[in-house]
């Protein structure tokens, strides 16, 4: 999952530091902005996108839906719409498995070093 977690911890991280974390471009952040109303970053005086944790996860959340499970924009859209609790329940669940998977790999490295 090329998905990496902020090297810093900050309440405010700029569209070119989400985009950056996903591998994607700002337009394409700016574009899932518009067609998935669940991610709305903060905008300061100048107009620029300040996002948060929770915008992160949000845009982490479509991400997993349209790059990593392969569906459609509007199968995404739809899916979020009418059964958004257990789409985010899956989704949780992967993570959860993928970070177990990640500490086995780890463990498993610190074996065959020995």
């Amino acid at each position: 999952m090329p998905y990496k977690e902020p090297k810093i911890e900050k309440h405010f991280y700029k569209i070119s530091e989400v985009a950056g974390l996903f591998g994607l471009e700002t337009s394409t952040i700016r574009y899932w902005e518009e067609e998935f109303p669940s991610i709305k970053p903060y905008r300061n005086k100048k107009g620029n996108r300040l996002f948060t944790k929770e915008d992160i996860e949000q845009v982490r959340l479509v991400y997993h839906l349209l790059k990593e499970k392969g569906m459609t924009l509007k199968g995404a859209q739809k899916k979020l719409r009418e059964n958004k609790e257990d789409t985010v329940n899956n989704f949780e669940i992967v993570k959860r498995l993928e970070n177990v998977r990640s500490q086995l790999i780890d463990i498993r490295n610190e074996l065959g070093e020995e």
